[in-house]
């Protein structure tokens, strides 16, 4: 909202009035930034050509995962899944499961829509819009078997830490999209966000830790990138945690 002098009104005018100027003026604390750089031509050509089949719009309506994928198999989703190549090489390993991805960013989504196509992957599809949104209003009750967040941005200074998406309200939001004994995995390279989202996860309701300490080792399905194969190379550590939901 920019320092603009404001005209004088009348009290009348300034009842009537300033509800709605507050309501027009008021902004969500967004957990990304989107800084949208251009399409590649195959990236565009990707989302022009297979969003039909692979991609799902963003509507105020749950989506029906059976009508989706055409079977009832567990659904794994994944918030922001970057330029898709780990979510393509796990739906390609794991084929007797549905992966649903969300990416704001429209090049990550030409991306994974590009290498998907031409990986020949069928058991998965994007959204690219805001996740928060995405899952109040679109993912249904008890509806998923796994909830992935890896490598967020941690916004690692004091003042942004309020942009983080792992916080208290998402959790618990979360939590009733999960079925009973789905699980929750996330992973950072970002220790105090790290200690942050297991502070999170410690102090919601009806979550267990699996790991025998706070932390998890990586497991099998969660392949390797190249940034975190470089971050061991330089010693940087990676937390994974894996909590399910217990009712």
């Amino acid at each position: 909202m920019t320092d603009q002098e404001t005209p004088q009104t009348d009290e009348n005018e300034v009842a009537n009035t300033e509800p709605k100027e507050e309501k027009r003026y008021m902004r969500k604390v967004r957990s990304f930034v989107k800084r949208e750089g251009r399409m590649t031509n195959r990236q565009q050509t990707a989302t022009d050509t297979l969003w039909a089949t692979m991609g799902i719009t963003y509507s105020n309506e749950m989506i029906d995962f059976a009508a989706v994928f055409g079977n009832d198999n567990p659904v794994v989703l994944e918030v922001g899944f970057g330029m898709g190549k780990s979510l393509i090489e796990m739906a390609l390993n794991a084929p007797e499961k549905n992966f649903v991805g969300i990416e704001v960013h429209g090049p990550g989504v030409g991306a994974c829509l590009a290498d998907a196509g031409d990986a020949g992957v069928t058991n998965l599809r994007v959204l690219n819009h805001d996740a928060v949104e995405v899952l109040e209003f679109m993912i249904p009750e008890k509806s998923l078997s796994t909830f992935q967040l890896y490598f967020p941005d941690p916004w690692h200074k004091a003042r942004h830490n309020k942009r983080r998406i792992v916080n208290e309200t998402f959790i618990e939001n979360m939590r009733h999209k999960l079925v009973i004994g789905g699980l929750v995995h996330m992973a950072t390279d970002w220790e105090p966000y790290a200690v942050h989202m297991l502070e999170v996860m410690n102090d919601a309701t009806n979550f267990k830790n699996t790991a025998e300490t706070d932390y998890a080792p990586r497991p099998d399905w969660r392949p390797l990138t190249k940034f975190e194969n470089r971050g061991q190379r330089l010693g940087h550590g990676v937390w994974d945690l894996l909590f399910t939901r217990t009712c």
